[in-house]
């Protein structure tokens, strides 16, 4: 298959073989907030020839200090419907699967049932789906990347990929180790998680606030994304 000339300087990087590895490759991502935004979009230009979007939000003014289709301009519009028009316009050949819903349990059953993927990007921010999607992308034996928590981070330099087994620190990687353990899962697929000690602040009612910085989030996604992509291409 010829490859678009928009792809040269990635074939420059991989190789003929490396692009078409990943123009077979089909990738899905649950989530597409901060962090899989950015990894949709990187996974996109990498030219990954099929992808399957998945989420319920619609675009808020609180994500625009960290989401890449936030802007004053798309408040109250739909996250998989901005993200897939603009993985469309980087490559119009894009084959894209969008599914708009809450990721919960039948729904990601679902999602999983309704097609064969290569590679599984979890950028789920709550537990409960998240450990859903996990543990019945390892009953399907999918390669799977798991982005543990952006928030309250500062610095990208320590950003990590490790098995979800060998994870510290995070307290989103602790309770879903804790919670995959009740399921018999230990180990077997990759976490990108940051070293650093979060930070949060206590509000009037004794809450712990996580804030987030602008970078953190995408270079979460863009962790992620590497990869997706260097596990497809090797």
């Amino acid at each position: 298959m010829e490859m678009p000339d928009w792809l040269a300087r990635t074939e420059l990087m991989i190789g003929k073989e490396g692009l078409r590895k990943l123009n077979k490759a089909h990738v899905l991502i649950a989530g597409l907030g901060g962090v899989g935004g950015y990894a949709a979009e990187m996974i996109c230009r990498a030219g990954v020839g099929k992808m399957t979007l998945v989420d319920s939000d619609i675009v808020q003014e609180s994500n625009i200090n960290r989401q890449l289709i936030a802007l004053q301009s798309t408040i109250g519009k739909d996250k998989t419907q901005l993200i897939g028009d603009r993985l469309k316009d980087i490559n119009p050949n894009l084959n894209l699967i969008i599914f708009k819903g809450y990721l919960k349990d039948e729904f990601i059953t679902d999602v999983l049932n309704n097609d064969t993927y290569t590679y599984v990007l979890d950028a789920i921010d709550t537990l409960s789906p998240k450990i859903y999607l996990i543990y019945h992308c390892m009953n399907k034996n999918y390669k799977l990347v798991s982005s543990m928590g952006a928030g309250g981070k500062l610095d990208p330099a320590m950003i990590q990929v490790t098995d979800i087994s060998e994870t510290h620190t995070c307290k989103l990687a602790f309770d879903l180790r804790k919670r995959l353990r009740r399921k018999g899962i230990t180990e077997g697929f990759k976490a990108v998680v940051e070293k650093e000690t979060i930070r949060s602040i206590e509000d009037k009612n004794k809450k712990s606030m996580v804030g987030t910085i602008s970078y953190m989030p995408a270079m979460f996604g863009c962790v992620c994304a590497s990869v997706v992509i260097r596990d497809l291409i090797s």
